[in-house]
């Protein structure tokens, strides 16, 4: 898949990717591999800003943990990130509606 394709839409990506769970950043690159069927096969050096950013804007919450001997940092959804994947989702939902009646209905019926 294009990257450009994915221009706007990583915030909420990785927002629906940890939700309802708490994972590492390359669980996260993987889960989001898996769920896309692989199309979404995204580079560290564009998921780890991404991340740094939600959590500076507080949406994501992390912590240093240690699993066999290795440092990992895990990331988690705020409440904030919770309502904010909320609207990401509500304004997926719109702009798919939207896209779909144009792309989607074939050619316009000729004009009488």
């Amino acid at each position: 898949m294009k990257s450009d394709a994915l221009r706007g839409h990583l915030d909420a990506l990785l927002l629906a990717t940890l939700d309802g769970r708490e994972l590492h950043g390359y669980a996260i690159i993987e889960a989001l591999q898996l769920r896309s069927g692989g199309a979404l096969d995204l580079p560290t050096g564009t998921v780890y800003p991404a991340l740094r950013r939600l959590e500076r804007a507080g949406f994501v919450r992390s912590e240093w943990s240690t699993v066999s001997g290795r440092q990992r940092r895990t990331y988690k959804l705020t409440s904030s990130g919770e309502r904010e994947l909320a609207n990401q989702r509500t304004a997926w939902r719109e702009f798919t509606v939207a896209i779909e009646g144009v792309l989607g209905s074939g050619p316009w019926p000729a004009k009488a």
